[in-house]
């Protein structure tokens, strides 16, 4: 068992590990990785009786443990227990009429106290003040139905541990599209969802050539307005300076890489973006930490591709068996995520990996690595699923995928690959998150259940511990917590390595999220970190550079600009 850090064990208790009826913790973490690796272990049963489902008990035991990959936090909580849902993403659809939109709120209820979050589009909702036939009323448009779903979800604690999420996505032709844009102005206002406009390449086009675009009503299909785009994308735009928020999908670009384009249009994601999903489709995600994926070699620091290759194909398992021992929380849900059997595997540590090997975040043989990287994983990740196509059958809509149209091998899953932001897995795994750069070098993070966690780097406080030019134990460089947050502490070569999030420019950011997007079958969740003093022309020009690049979406945040910001950064030197 690798060794976990104090702020580890803190979420730990707080939100996975087992209680009794009297809130007294009755497992451990080594309790924990053997209690999900032994309940997904179990699925091997399914396809050979005759396995051995210990061995493969103990191969998933060793791969969490290790603090090599982890699975979404719903397998870590729920494995091995009675609620046994184990995905984190789902997608609800919206149809325009009354039934549909309080059925779909009832099965919100639902996934978020099994864990889950949930992802919509409101675009097919007629636009407020339009003609309600069957009571000769008017419509009062899709945010204030999104307040109804806003106000449901902050009474329901998902699995008694933490508040849902949800992802409101709202196309950028429907007529009310100003309001949705608008209406996180107000910072209490809807405080469960993440809202993202849904645009077009007709619409990215047109704010090029300074045109209009029409807006249509969703229920006659008929134009009713015309708008210039430059002005609604400049809307957009300073409402995400102002309160970091709409983002971005960029909907055609998503819908290309839709590998069952036959069953529908994609059309919403997860609540952080990375996992673009049809009507009631789920998925279950799980992330390598690229920290232990760094060896030494003759001229320095390393990739070891071996052990990455082997931890990949090992966690494409892990996450095609969760499929299988999974408690749906909708008949739906079940039949259409066995059919397409979609899983993300992803990266957390990247930034950390970044300072292992010696290349600055940002920098350009950073975009290379990153790069190069996600190549390897995704090819290592569809090989393994096409091993188990070959031994379990491919998932059951192959016939009707793009990939069957192109002759390929069968694949166990229709999507292999997800970048997602791996918030409280990267605190247990002692790396940084996702793909995202330090925010700085002493940190303090609000958790949920209102946990308050502060941290030094702990790869800064290696680096201290094995380069400092001062002695650690000298007044001033220590805290009561390790080594001083201050990296003159450093050797100057080592002290470029720890650049932090609001240090890197906007562009900078947006390169690596491209890079990794290249080779990504679903999407990338990364947050695009803006200083507080950044200008609206900067801002728009992030966002036409992410579009530029071939990004799938984009999330952006400009420092202070919401009271309530999650990561801060604490007494420091460098911050």
């Amino acid at each position: 068992m690798a060794e976990l850090s104090e702020n580890a064990y803190r979420i730990l208790q707080a939100r996975y590990l087992k209680k009794d009826e009297h809130g007294e913790m009755v497992e451990t973490p080594v309790d924990m990785f053997r209690r999900v690796a032994r309940h997904v272990a179990a699925a091997e049963k399914v396809y050979d009786w005759n396995t051995r489902s210990s061995r493969h008990e103990e191969r998933f035991f060793e791969l969490m443990s290790s603090l090599e990959f982890l699975p979404n936090s719903p397998t870590l909580m729920n494995a091995g227990r009675d609620l046994g849902q184990l995905s984190a993403c789902f997608v609800l659809p919206l149809q325009d009429n009354l039934e549909s939109i309080f059925e779909t709120l009832k099965e919100t209820a639902l996934i978020h106290q099994s864990g889950g979050g949930t992802g919509f589009s409101f675009s097919r909702l007629r636009p407020k003040n339009d003609i309600v036939a069957a009571t000769s009323g008017i419509a009062s448009g899709p945010v204030s139905f999104m307040k109804i779903f806003n106000a449901a979800t902050e009474i329901i604690k998902q699995g008694g541990t933490r508040r849902g999420a949800n992802m409101g996505v709202l196309r950028v032709d429907h007529p009310d599209i100003r309001e949705f844009i608008e209406v996180k102005g107000d910072p209490e206002e809807l405080r469960s969802f993440n809202l993202s406009v849904g645009i077009t390449d007709d619409f990215m086009h047109a704010v090029k050539a300074n045109r209009e675009i029409e807006l249509v009503n969703p229920r006659t299909r008929m134009p009713e307005a015309r708008v210039n785009a430059r002005e609604l994308f400049d809307l957009m735009v300073g409402s995400a300076w102002k309160s970091g928020e709409p983002g971005v999908l960029f909907l055609d670009r998503i819908n290309r890489d839709n590998p069952t384009p036959s069953l529908g249009g994609i059309e919403a994601t997860n609540p952080c973006g990375e996992q673009p999903l049809l009507p009631y489709e789920s998925c279950n995600l799980g992330s390598v930490n690229m920290v232990k994926m760094v060896r030494p070699g003759a001229r320095g620091p390393e990739v070891d591709w071996k052990k990455l290759g082997e931890t990949v194909k090992l966690g494409v398992r892990f996450l095609d068996d969760v499929i299988d021992v999974n408690h749906f929380p909708l008949p739906e849900i079940e039949k259409i995520t066995r059919a397409n059997r979609k899983i993300g595997l992803g990266v957390m540590g990247f930034a950390h990996f970044l300072i292992l090997m010696g290349m600055r975040y940002g920098s350009d043989e950073s975009v290379r690595i990153a790069e190069e990287i996600m190549a390897y994983i995704t090819q290592q990740a569809r090989e393994a699923s096409r091993e188990l196509a070959g031994r379990r059958g491919p998932f059951p809509n192959f016939s009707r995928s793009v990939y069957a149209m192109r002759n390929e091998a069968p694949l166990r899953n229709a999507l292999v690959t997800t970048i997602a932001p791996t918030g409280s897995l990267s605190i247990i795994a002692g790396c940084s998150s996702g793909i995202e750069p330090i925010f700085g070098i002493s940190t303090t993070r609000r958790a949920a259940g209102g946990i308050e966690l502060h941290e030094i780097d702990p790869v800064f406080r290696r680096f201290a511990a094995e380069h400092a030019m001062k002695d650690p134990e000298s007044e001033g460089a220590r805290t009561s917590r390790g080594p001083s947050p201050d990296v003159s502490l450093l050797a100057p070569e080592l002290r470029d390595l720890f650049v932090t999030a609001l240090d890197i420019p906007p562009s900078q950011h947006v390169r690596i999220q491209a890079a990794f997007q290249r080779h990504t079958d679903s999407a990338v969740s990364k947050t695009i970190n803006f200083p507080s003093n950044i200008t609206i022309q900067g801002m728009k020009d992030t966002f036409q550079l992410a579009y530029d690049l071939g990004c799938k979406g984009i999330t952006i945040y400009r420092d202070q600009s919401r009271p309530d910001q999650v990561v801060t950064c604490s007494t420091c030197k460098v911050c």
